[in-house]
């Protein structure tokens, strides 16, 4: 799809990069040199989100409409199944890839979809509730930019270090947050949603153990639902665990990629 904005480095099999609801392409930045240094690298913004054009009307929203946007992303770029990684929302359209056959292997950090209604209705408030926050007045959010404890606890539930987050990366995360206009379509479709698949490659759920959205109980229920995929628990990782252990989630990735 013309629309969906990447970036591309590195060389080797394909590697596509999936972010999750209100995020970017850049929430990959902590692991990306690591990952293209083995991989031809792909991370891009999902429609409606980051730089991309917006997500395409298709009747009721649905999790498929994501999927099927990257089957033809994939086509586009000429892409034979890659190997896909993906955190939270990302990680449920990682999963959903690999119960279609369309990837080679999948990585799931976080993915949405093992809850209960209860654990959703959790998520769904502390997302909402991170997204007003990304309309602060201006001056407020540089003030919190300026200073490590306050991105810290700016992004508390999102990451267990948000402070190591640079100031520039902690603006650009809020302004993509404020002005993606797939934000509502997606809780929305999510509302509905539960991963009730197979997935027939090789994969791996990855969870951070101070997740504080979609909390880490929800990794014993995948387990138990989904036996015959790897199981990881990222020690003192949040949500997007990516800034908080990148060494332990890279190799995460290329561990499930080389088994495959």
């Amino acid at each position: 799809m013309g629309d969906i904005v990447y970036s591309r480095r590195g060389s080797g099999e394909p590697l596509v990069l999936i972010h999750g609801i209100g995020h970017r392409k850049e929430a990959w930045g902590p692991v990306a040199d690591r990952l293209a240094a083995h991989h031809d690298l792909i991370a891009l913004d999902l429609p409606g989100f980051g730089a991309s054009g917006q997500l395409p009307r298709q009747g009721r929203d649905r999790m498929d409409h994501l999927t099927e946007a990257l089957e033809g992303f994939f086509r586009d770029l000429g892409l034979d199944r890659p190997h896909v990684a993906g955190n939270s929302l990302g990680g449920a359209i990682a999963l959903e890839l690999a119960a279609r056959s369309s990837v080679r292997s999948a990585t799931a950090l976080s993915p949405a979809g093992f809850w209960t209604e209860r654990e959703r209705l959790w998520a769904f408030t502390v997302l909402m509730s991170i997204r007003a926050s990304s309309y602060l007045p201006n001056p407020v959010t540089q003030q919190v930019a300026q200073r490590d404890w306050a991105r810290g606890i700016a992004m508390a539930s999102l990451h267990a270090h948000g402070g190591r987050l640079a100031s520039d990366a902690f603006l650009g995360d809020l302004r993509a947050l404020r002005g993606c206009t797939a934000f509502n379509r997606v809780l929305r479709a999510g509302a509905r949603y539960a991963y009730r698949s197979q997935p027939s490659v090789p994969a791996t759920i990855a969870w951070g153990t101070k997740d504080r959205i979609l909390l880490p109980v929800q990794a014993e229920r995948a387990r138990a639902q989904l036996p015959g995929l790897t199981h990881v628990l990222l020690p003192g990782a949040g949500h997007v665990p990516m800034i908080d252990e990148p060494e332990l989630v890279t190799q995460v990735i290329l561990d499930q990629v080389r088994a495959a």
